[in-house]
């Protein structure tokens, strides 16, 4: 009897530490891939990252996914890290809240000789994933500074004032698009009022911060550069309660749904499409291999680390049809939902 209760105690311990977690057949005895993301407020990682890697890693019939998310807690991951670790994951898949403290989830898998897959974002410091999966990230600041510049000079916009709306300080990927879309941004002459990192990536942070950025500057503010759909989605918000007019040109990323809604509609004026399930599908490739001992070359290598970066590519009302809807990232219909359908007959997406 005190066996069997001190096995409920460890059974309930492991539960609760893998809160959050999915993790299907344990007693199956197939390999076991951790995929660990960042949070839940950036919707693609619910809609797409996690479906398709656990889908492609189905498929291989061989192994499982243990499943978690952080909601925008660096030590919830470290502790879902350990974990994962415990339950005798062979590899982990980590897109890491914050860059630099994931060190530590390295080293602890590196001690076990377990494979670290960076995904997305790039593990700072420290030793060195077994490999990187992720976009050229400087060249997505870059798209979103450049059809911003092209828009204000087709409406005669340039000598007014441009908000910069970065990403989350922890995620080493904020500073890739701001590096990118600073440098365009300088090139084209244009004046920057102000500039803000978003704690978490929150939307309702970034409309906070905009909402006091109108309230200074007004009718200077020409555009607003948000990093991501999130955080656009924060601005247009903020800008919508002031009724600034004319209607500041918006950049975002991630061909969020909701976004493309907002550009079909005048709202935003562009994000940046990235092939997150072909990501998706490389990161789980990469993680098979890597659980059957296997050393994927990568097709470039960051700092050493062999990788894989994708393409980036801008998107506006004229592109949709071109590149998301395309691809099939998303549909006609999806898009075009009635309260949508005079703005994108409008657009020609029928």
């Amino acid at each position: 009897m005190r066996r069997l209760l001190a096995a409920l105690v460890v059974v309930g311990a492991t539960a609760a530490a893998l809160s959050g977690c999915a993790l299907s057949d344990t007693a199956s005895g197939r390999t076991t891939i951790a995929l660990l993301l960042p949070d839940k407020k950036t919707a693609r990682y619910e809609t797409f990252d996690r479906p398709v890697f656990e889908e492609r890693i189905a498929e291989s019939g061989d192994a499982q996914v243990l499943y978690t998310n952080a909601d925008q807690d660096a030590a919830r991951q470290q502790q879902q890290a350990e974990s994962a670790l415990a339950a005798g994951a062979a590899v982990l898949v980590l897109d890491p809240v914050d860059g630099r403290a994931a060190a530590s989830i390295l080293a602890a898998a590196t001690a076990e000789g377990v494979p670290v897959v960076s995904y997305d974002r790039m593990i700072v410091g420290g030793g060195k994933p077994a490999y990187y999966v992720s976009f050229d990230n400087e060249r997505v600041g870059e798209l979103q500074a450049d059809a911003l510049v092209a828009g204000l000079e087709r409406e005669g916009r340039t000598d007014g004032g441009i908000l910069m709306v970065h990403g989350s300080p922890t995620d080493s990927n904020a500073a890739q698009f701001r590096a990118g879309a600073r440098r365009v941004i300088a090139d084209a002459g244009l004046r920057i009022l102000a500039e803000y990192d978003t704690p978490d990536w929150s939307p309702d942070k970034a409309q906070a911060w905009v909402a006091g950025q109108i309230a200074q500057y007004g009718d200077e503010i020409v555009a607003v550069y948000a990093a991501n759909d999130g955080t656009a989605s924060g601005a247009i918000a903020a800008l919508r309660a002031a009724d600034v007019s004319p209607v500041p040109l918006v950049t975002g990323q991630d061909a969020e749904l909701t976004a493309l809604q907002r550009i079909v509609s005048g709202d935003q004026f562009m994000t940046v499409y990235k092939a997150l399930r072909t990501q998706a599908t490389i990161a789980a490739d990469v993680a098979l291999q890597l659980a059957s001992g296997e050393r994927p070359a990568g097709d470039t290598t960051v700092d050493g680390i062999p990788a894989t970066l994708l393409t980036p590519v801008a998107v506006t009302v004229d592109d949709i049809a071109d590149t998301v809807v395309a691809d099939g990232f998303w549909t006609v219909q999806d898009i075009c939902t009635p309260a949508y359908a005079e703005a994108c007959a409008a657009a020609g997406l029928e």
